[in-house]
């Protein structure tokens, strides 16, 4: 439920209410606007008929959130999220780019694109250290080592690094490396993956399941936002059907449900929802137009030559090119890259 106290409450007033809530078992998320004061309370609610909040000096009113993701939905919070990495803000009016190749397969194609990136205009340089591949046989990644890559590359190019986390036992030692910790497809349900996340204090990126509803993706964000963690984007990457041309089928109507159901920041990852590099150029200006807040872009110098997604790895040349048609489209929605 919310707690809205009256304008000009007194820090008293406020402070006495948050004492009754929590000794009641609530956990409380505090929200000081400039005219109003919002205090979120997750718990029993059947406990509420042991108190008469709305009698209490100071509370304006108390309103029940009605959706089962709390803390994520709009009526816990109105008002868009910036989540900060960094110097950068996603959820404000600048369009971040993360852009790089799917795995880090080598010292020196990792350099190489995050040179070309930074020089595109991206933000941040993903790269997959863990790779939880469909075949046991396929490439796995070079773990640590292709941390300690992907950390040279932010200390020669100052871009900021997202990185999947795939396993709870390794959480400590990705968000040593990492600036914002990604939470694949597979793992969009690992409710022990996304506990143990939510305790580390880095930014998340979680990615919509290929066969999640919108729900079932705002529920996975409840589950880092009750651990702790309120840094979180949601990423749209496509969901299956049963179109098979593609290799998921984009759905571009999730970007503006979930800003309409939550306050939290959304990207899109046109990559993997394609499946093929022809075809992320559209959809990628499509998202910003949909009201994206960023991009998720595979790039790869060699594409032909690379150890995982080839098919849907833009060149450096590409990259550039899909930069200054994204900035066009940004320009018109009132926004920057």
């Amino acid at each position: 439920m919310i707690v809205v106290m009256a304008s000009g409450a007194s820090k008293q007033e406020i402070n006495h209410v948050i004492d009754r809530l929590e000794g009641l078992g609530f956990r409380i998320h505090l929200s000081e606007g400039v005219e109003k004061t919002i205090i979120g309370a997750i718990g029993d609610k059947t406990r509420l008929n042991e108190i008469a909040l709305e009698a209490m000096p100071g509370v304006e009113k108390v309103v029940p959130i009605l959706q089962p993701y709390k803390l994520v939905s709009r009526e816990f919070k109105t008002h868009d999220s910036v989540v900060k990495v960094g110097d950068l803000e996603f959820g404000g009016s600048q369009i971040h780019v993360m852009a790089g190749p799917c795995a880090v397969e080598s010292r020196e194609q990792v350099l190489e694109t995050a040179e070309e990136v930074s020089r595109a205009g991206a933000t941040i340089l993903r790269g997959g250290a863990f790779k939880p591949r469909t075949s046991p046989y396929a490439f796995q990644g070079l773990e640590e080592d292709g941390l300690k890559i992907l950390a040279e590359a932010r200390e020669r190019t100052g871009l900021k690094i997202v990185t999947e986390v795939v396993d709870p036992r390794t959480v400590e030692l990705v968000a040593r490396y990492a600036d914002i910790l990604q939470i694949g497809a597979r793992n969009m349900q690992n409710f022990f993956l996304l506990k143990e996340v939510a305790t580390a204090d880095k930014p998340v990126v979680l990615k919509r399941g290929p066969s999640a509803t919108i729900e079932e993706w705002l529920m996975a964000a409840e589950y880092l936002m009750s651990g702790g963690n309120y840094n979180v984007i949601l990423c749209e990457r496509g969901i299956r059907t049963f179109e098979s041309y593609l290799r998921n089928t984009l759905d571009l109507s999730a970007v503006p449900v979930a800003k309409h159901l939550s306050h939290l920041p959304v990207i899109v990852d046109p990559s993997h929802a394609t499946g093929k590099w022809k075809f992320i150029r559209p959809m990628a200006m499509a998202a910003i137009a949909a009201g994206a807040d960023g991009l998720l872009i595979e790039v790869h110098p060699n594409p032909a030559q690379a150890l995982c997604d080839g098919p849907q790895s833009l060149t450096p040349e590409n990259f550039s090119a899909l930069m200054n048609d994204i900035k066009k489209v940004a320009d018109v929605m009132g926004r920057f890259i």
